[in-house]
């Protein structure tokens, strides 16, 4: 290999920070913040938001989203159309904009 190409592939700790467990492993990447690991050796310390130990997937604790109020938010934001006519019964296709006349079908 090349000398001086290669990034320095070290030891160091990642901590979840939203659970605080911690894992010994390899990597590339540096910090300038150290832990003194369960072997008596000192480690740099990574830090990451999200790990196998907090994500929803690897864990099974899945949140439930509210999405529902996600659509109708959505339209009282922009005006849009709900898709029901004021009768109630429903529209095929959204009006058309303010001072904006609808096309005529060409016929041959």
């Amino acid at each position: 290999m090349k000398e001086g190409i290669h990034p320095n592939y070290q030891s160091v700790v990642f901590l979840d920070t939203s659970t605080g467990h911690k894992w010994l492993t390899r990597t590339t990447m540096t910090s300038k913040e150290t832990v003194k690991w369960e072997d008596g050796n000192t480690y740099p310390v990574i830090k990451v938001d999200i790990s196998q130990y907090s994500h929803p997937y690897f864990t099974g604790k899945m949140k439930l989203i509210d999405a529902a109020g996600r659509v109708e938010k959505f339209q009282k934001k922009y005006k849009w159309a709900t898709g029901t006519t004021p009768a109630g019964e429903a529209a095929d296709a959204a009006p058309p904009a303010e001072g904006v006349e609808p096309t005529k079908k060409k016929t041959r």
